[in-house]
């Protein structure tokens, strides 16, 4: 079996991404690793080449500004990076700039590939996630997040990055059939310095909106405020062993009360309709999950 694994990074020192420990994570089950490295701001393409690994394939790219709205333009980039999957690999893994797998899924998915290689009805795999906000400490509790997504496709050309890049089609804009990895990926895009992640809304949200949407919603400051948040709770597991030096570095406070809950009246409803019938009302599913 042949896996590949596949990413795309833009200005990741200037945003503080936790791209390289985002590729260390996954190159233990890849065979080779594509990053798509748009032209940056930074020392980007010098970073990513000190991690000095024959499996490690940079491509050097330059983002198409015409495709900003709606985020299109992330995808496109993951779209450079299928391109140069090697055709003989079985599966596929992406991992996105701000994503950690714990070391300690690495056979589960594993597992999953080797189990579902050879069941044509298997198009990827499912991921659970955990979404750290504010620091390591506490992850996203609310709705608002989403609770999985693939992160494993078949290696089939017919397959591609959808939309904003959060998850992936098949020909004529149709779900993929998954089944689950038995394993979770680690969100860390709401964790960095409050001055990094105020940067990051500024430039990132042109991505999806007009500069009058930024004017009216970005709010213009100095450093990010965490405290406007819905809910949140403890997190009380490991995190990734790659993420320990950059945890240690952690040069900002942030406390949050997790009692405090501050739900939508919409998302009030649905918390009482899934609490008596455990359906989640609403909730985007960006896959078609086969049963046994």
């Amino acid at each position: 079996m042949k896996v590949s694994g596949f990413t795309f990074i833009r200005n990741a020192i200037k945003y503080d991404y936790p791209i390289i420990e985002a590729v260390k994570s996954i190159l233990p089950l890849c065979d080779e690793l594509i990053i798509a490295v748009g032209k940056s701001d930074d020392n980007t393409p010098e970073l990513l080449n000190s991690l000095n690994n024959d499996k490690i394939k940079i491509i050097p790219t330059v983002w198409n500004e015409e495709l900003r709205t709606g985020g299109r333009v992330l995808a496109d980039e993951t779209n450079k990076a299928i391109a140069e999957i090697s055709t003989d690999s079985d599966w596929a893994f992406y991992i996105q700039g701000d994503e950690v797998l714990h070391e300690k899924y690495l056979d589960s998915v594993y597992n999953a590939m080797t189990k579902y290689k050879n069941d044509s009805r298997v198009e990827g795999l499912l991921f659970d996630y955990k979404h750290f906000y504010g620091s390591y400490d506490y992850v996203g509790e609310s709705f608002r997040w989403y609770r999985k997504e693939i992160r494993v496709i078949r290696n089939d050309k017919s397959i591609y990055s959808h939309l904003d890049a959060q998850g992936f089609r098949k020909g004529n804009n149709e779900k993929l059939k998954v089944k689950h990895s038995n394993a979770c990926i680690y969100h860390y895009g709401w964790v960095k310095h409050p001055k990094f992640q105020q940067a990051k809304q500024e430039d990132f949200n042109k991505l999806w909106h007009d500069e009058e949407w930024i004017k009216q919603n970005v709010k213009i400051s100095d450093e990010f405020d965490y405290s406007d948040i819905d809910s949140l709770e403890l997190f009380d597991g490991s995190h990734p062993k790659v993420m320990i030096d950059r945890i240690n570095r952690i040069n900002w406070k942030f406390t949050h009360d997790i009692s405090r809950k501050n739900y939508s009246q919409k998302e009030k409803i649905k918390r009482a309709v899934e609490k008596f019938t455990g359906l989640r009302l609403g909730e985007y599913k960006n896959y078609i999950l086969l049963k046994d």
